[in-house]
């Protein structure tokens, strides 16, 4: 669904912070800032990513599902 405000319904770019861990085969759950509030999505990574770490989402697989990579420590 394209229109003048789908931007602000794509998580791509936006930081979450997981959930339920992500293990390295199958998904795991983020809980990312989108629409004016905080949901939570199944989220897989090329890596293992422990739960409350923090984690950008890299691509959206579908309206609930998204790809995650670590977010970079300072």
């Amino acid at each position: 669904m394209d229109g003048p405000d789908s931007a602000a319904h794509d998580p791509v770019g936006a930081i979450g912070r997981v959930t339920v861990s992500i293990p390295p085969d199958g998904p795991g759950e983020v809980l990312v800032a989108v629409r004016g509030g905080t949901e939570a999505f199944a989220a897989w990574c090329e890596e293992p990513v422990p739960r409350h770490a923090r984690v950008i989402v890299v691509e959206s697989l579908s309206a609930r599902s998204v790809v995650v990579a670590p977010f970079p420590q300072s």
